[in-house]
């Protein structure tokens, strides 16, 4: 990863999980707390791709693990978001732009459900039943409900960021200016004419328009004398 990659994804990481912690843990909301480090994986994950989401996901669940008050083996939620990281990187598109909101919101419910589904089940592989006293279903609906309800605060913010921070020219790129630049290639590749400006073409195209009249006119003249 670059290295402007792995500043911004530690300083976003590291926001998430303490805010997550200080915060939105302590709100003691029913079934499941909202997943904020999960959406900030989300987030760059779409714009760094399958391998960058990876790496992330990675890095940002063995923080978690780390980080009080965890009760957990370390490494469970860092394979659960590495997971995660990778199959959202994947629907990443090739022109780095979603075409519209319900792709991220859909695959928002699908991590929150994924990531809970892994976690119980990593669980229960190194003896760990708590998911079976909470109650399975109703953590299930409770976190895609409040992920699905702070993705659109959290995750469109993030992946503004990844790319200012890569000077993706889709940042800086309007649709009005992308437009013009087509419009104007294809006139140039259809009649053979380097256009530089609107002005410019128009005042060529009267000009020649002038000098064929005045032309034109000339002969007139000479024929009838």
């Amino acid at each position: 990863m670059r290295v402007n990659r792995i500043l911004l994804s530690s300083a976003l990481v590291v926001v998430a999980l303490v805010i997550q912690v200080s915060v939105l843990a302590r709100l003691h909301l029913p079934g499941a707390v909202p997943d904020l480090l999960l959406l900030t994986v989300l987030g760059l994950a779409m714009v760094y791709g399958h391998v960058g989401g990876a790496l992330v996901g990675f890095g940002a669940g063995l923080l978690a693990d780390l980080a009080p008050p965890a009760d957990h083996a370390a490494g469970r939620y860092a394979l659960v978001l590495c997971v995660i990281g990778y199959c959202a990187g994947l629907i990443r598109p090739e022109n780095g732009r979603l075409k519209s909101a319900t792709g991220p919101m859909a695959v928002v419910v699908a991590a929150a459900v994924g990531s809970t589904l892994l976690y119980a089940g990593v669980g229960a592989l190194v003896g760990d039943t708590a998911a079976r006293h909470v109650g399975l279903p109703g953590l299930l609906f409770s976190a895609a409900l409040y992920d699905l309800l702070l993705a659109p605060f959290v995750v469109p913010g993030i992946m503004w960021l990844a790319r200012r921070s890569d000077n993706d020219p889709l940042t800086d790129t309007s649709p009005a200016a992308k437009a013009g630049d087509i419009s104007s290639g294809w006139l140039s590749s259809g009649t053979g004419l380097h256009i530089g400006s609107q002005r410019g073409g128009l005042g060529a195209l009267k000009a020649k328009a002038r000098t064929r009249s005045t032309r034109v006119g000339r002969i007139k003249g000479v024929k009838r004398l």
